[in-house]
């Protein structure tokens, strides 16, 4: 069996305050146009009080700590491989100006599937706002090119 193509014992970081350009960019580039996110008037009737960053970006950030997760996870022949993110709950909501940490931490791995799974945790201060499991495969050579492991 093949040993796991990470340090099981690290753990990736990104920080990032998001910004209102960030929200704004991001609803322009995928059309989500949800008052939530873009009707400042109409959110402060609510009881959030002000607009929500998209749960999308939040998982955007997250994609950006898995990459530096596997940065470190490419041995030779292998290529690592995302396969999505399990399990996604939005917490508490996430208000433009507010910095947010992430957290990657390896959970598992299966050496016969060459998978793997991750915690990622995204954090406001001390508050937990979101939540996921990243899994993530990796293939060898050529023969896996087109298809990853079932």
């Amino acid at each position: 069996m093949d040993p796991a193509p990470f340090d099981p014992d690290h753990v990736a970081v990104f920080r990032k305050t998001v910004t209102e350009t960030d929200l704004v960019l991001f609803a322009g580039i995928t059309g989500d146009f949800a008052s939530n996110h873009t009707d400042e008037e109409y959110m402060r009737a609510t009881p959030f009080g002000t607009r929500q960053i998209h749960g999308a970006l939040i998982v955007g950030f997250m994609s950006a700590v898995a990459a530096r997760a596997l940065e470190d996870a490419r041995p030779e022949g292998l290529t690592p491989v995302s396969l999505g993110y399990d399990r996604i709950r939005f917490i508490r909501p996430v208000f433009p100006g507010q910095t947010l940490s992430f957290r990657h931490e390896w959970d598992s791995y299966d050496p016969e599937s060459r998978r793997a799974i991750a915690a990622v945790q995204a954090h406001r201060k001390d508050e937990l706002v979101a939540v996921a499991r990243h899994v993530v495969t990796w293939v060898r050579g050529d023969s896996d090119r087109t298809q990853p492991p079932a």
